[in-house]
C-alpha cells in the first residue's frame, strides 16, 4: 500500500476532537499545504471541529501562514504552545477568549513530546518557577475558560520543581525535505530538525497517525540511512507539497547556507544602519567574551549577530539558536531560527537539554517591559497575547542574561550626531513600569541564584543588584532626569559609579569590538 496521498486526503484523516501535534519554529517544520487543506475542509463542511493544537514554538509568518489557517472558532477548542503571535487569526481567538489556551515554555513543550513517547506523566523541571507558568501565579493559563491544572509544584530531595503534565497527541503533522517510498524522512534541505522524531515517536506509540509533508519522493532504500531522521515505520502518510507551500523559513524559500550545503562569505550579510537597534546591539556585544556559547533571541537581540559579523569577530564565540543550530551567524527577521554557515544541527529537544542544563555562557533576549524588581515581560500585554517561546528556558538557565530593547516604545526616533544621542521623537509607551503585565522572567528567582543580569537600551544600561534595578550607564547627549528618570514609573537605584556609555559605539564606524574581545581573551582587564 502506498503511503503517498494528496493534501485533501490528509485533511480527511483529521477527526473531530483530535489532538494535533506539530514540531515547528515559524515555518520551519510546519506542513503548510496540509494545514491549508484542513482549513479548506473546515470552511466547506464544518469539520474537523474541536481540535486541540500542540506545538512548541511559534507557527506562522506573522501574516497568513502556519496555524493562522486553523484559527477558526469551532475548528479549535484548545491551544497548547509556547508562542501564538506569529499566527494572527489564532492569536485573535485567544485574545477574544474564544478558546482554551496554555502558553508554556518552549523547551517544556518540546520535552513533552519525548515524555509522551516514553509514556511518562510529564516534564519535571525548574523552568518556569517564579514566572506566570508557576501555578502559584497563573499556571500558564491564558483565557478564563482554561480551567484544568496542567502544572503543579512538587518537591524532590528538598527542592522545588514544576511538573508539566503530558498532553496525549493523536495526529502528528511533520515537514521534511524528502521521503522515500517507505516513508523514511530526510531533512537535508530544511533549516532545522525541530523535534520531529520525538513527536512522531509519541504519536506512533499512542496508536495515532503521522502525516509528513515533503517536497520530493525518492525510490525506496535509495536514501543514505544516516540522512534519515524519522524512520518510515513511524510515518503513515506522505503529502508532496508545491514549492510555494514548502518554505525553508518564514521569509525564504530556500537558502543553501541555511541547510548547511554551502558556506557563504559573512561580509555579504548587510550591515545594520546606525539607529537605536544598532546602538543597542553594539553595546550588547561588549558583553560577549571569547570561547563562549551564546543564544540570541528574536527581534532586537538578533542585531548582535549582525554587529559581530560586521566587526569580524563571529568566529571568536559560538552563537546558537533554540532550533538546534550551533555555530555560524543566526538569521534575523523572517529568517529567525535559521543560521548562515552553521557548524552543526541537532534536534530542538536536545538543544533545550543543553540550555536547561546551564550550557549557555550568555543569552541576549528582548526587553518589552520591566519593573523595579527586574521582572521582564515579553509574553502578554493587556489583551494582546504572544507567548514566551524559548525565553523562559533560556533566561532562567543561562550563566548571564542581557536584555536588549529600546527605552520607550511606539514612535521613538533618534539621531546620532558627533557621537552623541539626540532624541527627536519620544516613544509613546513606557517600558520601565511599576509592575509588568506578566512575569516571563523572574528577577527574584535570578537574584536567588546570583545570576548576572543586564538591561541594555539605546540611552541607559541597568543591572540587577541585590534584587534592585540599578542604573550604571547613560548615553552621551541624554539628560538623566528628563530622558531617563522622568520616563520611568519607578525610581531605580543609581550606581555611585554611574558612567557614560562608550561614545565610540555612537560613531558611524566602530571597529572596537575585536580589541575588547582580545583584551578579555588575554585576561587583562
Amino acid at each position: 500500500m502506498t503511503k503517498i496521498i494528496d493534501a485533501d486526503s490528509a485533511a480527511l484523516l483529521i477527526h473531530d476532537g483530535a489532538t494535533i501535534g506539530a514540531a515547528c519554529l515559524g515555518l520551519i517544520g510546519w506542513p503548510e499545504e496540509v494545514s491549508m487543506a484542513i482549513e479548506k475542509r473546515f470552511l466547506n463542511t464544518g469539520s474537523p471541529r474541536n481540535l486541540t493544537i500542540v506545538h512548541s514554538s511559534a507557527s506562522g509568518n506573522w501574516k497568513d501562514k502556519g496555524t493562522h489557517h486553523l484559527g477558526y472558532e469551532g475548528l479549535v477548542k484548545k491551544l497548547v504552545c509556547a508562542h501564538t503571535g506569529a499566527a494572527p487569526r489564532m492569536a485573535k481567538l485567544v485574545e477574544e477568549q474564544k478558546i482554551e489556551c496554555y502558553l508554556f515554555p518552549q523547551g517544556v513543550v518540546s520535552h513533552m513530546f519525548r515524555a509522551m513517547a516514553s509514556k511518562k506523566p510529564g516534564v519535571i523541571t525548574k523552568v518556569g518557577l517564579g514566572t506566570y507558568a508557576d501555578p502559584r501565579i497563573e499556571g500558564g493559563k491564558i483565557t478564563p475558560q482554561t480551567k484544568d491544572d496542567m502544572v503543579k509544584v512538587i518537591e524532590i530531595e528538598g527542592e522545588e520543581y514544576l511538573l508539566y503534565k503530558s498532553v496525549p497527541v493523536d495526529i502528528a503533522l511533520l515537514k521534511a525535505s524528502v521521503a522515500d517510498e517507505k516513508g523514511n524522512l530526510s531533512f537535508t534541505r530544511e533549516a532545522g530538525l525541530t523535534e520531529q522524531l520525538a513527536l512522531a515517536t509519541a504519536v506512533k506509540n499512542a496508536g495515532g497517525i503521522v502525516i509528513a509533508q515533503v517536497e520530493n519522493i525518492a525510490k525506496a532504500n535509495s536514501l543514505n540511512p544516516k540522512d534519515i531522521r524519522v524512520p518510515g515505520i513511524m510515518v503513515d502518510y506522505v503529502v508532496v507539497a508545491r514549492p510555494e507551500n514548502h518554505l525553508q523559513t518564514m521569509g525564504t524559500y530556500y537558502n543553501p547556507s541555511f541547510a548547511g550545503e554551502i558556506k557563504i562569505p559573512l561580509h555579504s550579510i548587510e550591515p545594520l544602519p546606525l539607529d537605536e537597534r544598532k546602538i543597542i546591539a553594539r553595546r550588547a556585544t561588549m558583553e560577549l567574551a571569547p570561547n563562549t556559547v551564546i543564544n540570541l533571541g528574536v527581534g532586537m537581540p538578533d542585531g548582535v549577530a549582525s554587529v559581530a559579523a560586521e566587526e569580524g569577530v563571529s568566529d571568536m564565540m559560538t552563537l546558537t539558536t533554540e532550533l538546534g543550530l550551533i555555530g555560524g551567524v543566526p538569521g534575523g527577521g523572517l529568517d529567525f531560527g535559521a543560521a548562515y554557515n552553521a557548524d552543526s544541527m541537532i534536534e530542538m529537544d536536545s538543544m533545550f537539554d543543553f540550555y536547561d542544563g546551564g550550557g549557555l555562557d550568555a543569552a541576549f533576549l528582548g526587553l518589552a517591559q520591566t519593573d523595579i524588581s527586574g521582572n521582564v515581560n515579553v509574553s502578554k500585554f493587556g489583551p494582546k497575547v504572544m507567548g514566551p517561546g524559548g525565553f523562559i528556558n533560556i533566561t532562567q538557565n543561562s550563566k548571564k542574561v542581557i536584555f536588549c530593547g529600546t527605552f520607550t516604545a511606539g514612535g521613538l526616533v533618534i539621531e546620532v550626531v558627533s557621537g552623541k544621542l539626540n532624541i527627536l521623537n519620544e516613544g509613546k509607551s513606557k517600558k520601565f513600569i511599576n509592575e509588568v503585565d506578566q512575569i516571563t522572567f523572574s528577577g527574584s528567582f535570578a537574584n536567588s541564584i546570583n545570576q548576572p543580569v543586564l538591561y541594555i537600551t539605546e540611552r541607559a544600561v541597568f543591572t540587577l543588584e541585590n534584587g534592585e534595578m540599578t542604573l550604571i550607564e547613560i548615553a552621551p547627549g541624554v539628560d538623566l532626569t528628563k530622558d531617563i528618570l522622568g520616563l520611568m514609573d519607578f525610581k531605580p537605584k543609581i550606581s555611585p559609579n554611574l558612567k557614560e556609555m562608550d561614545s565610540a559605539i555612537f560613531n558611524a564606524k566602530w571597529g572596537g569590538l575585536k580589541q575588547i574581545l582580545d583584551v578579555k581573551k588575554s585576561g587583562i582587564q
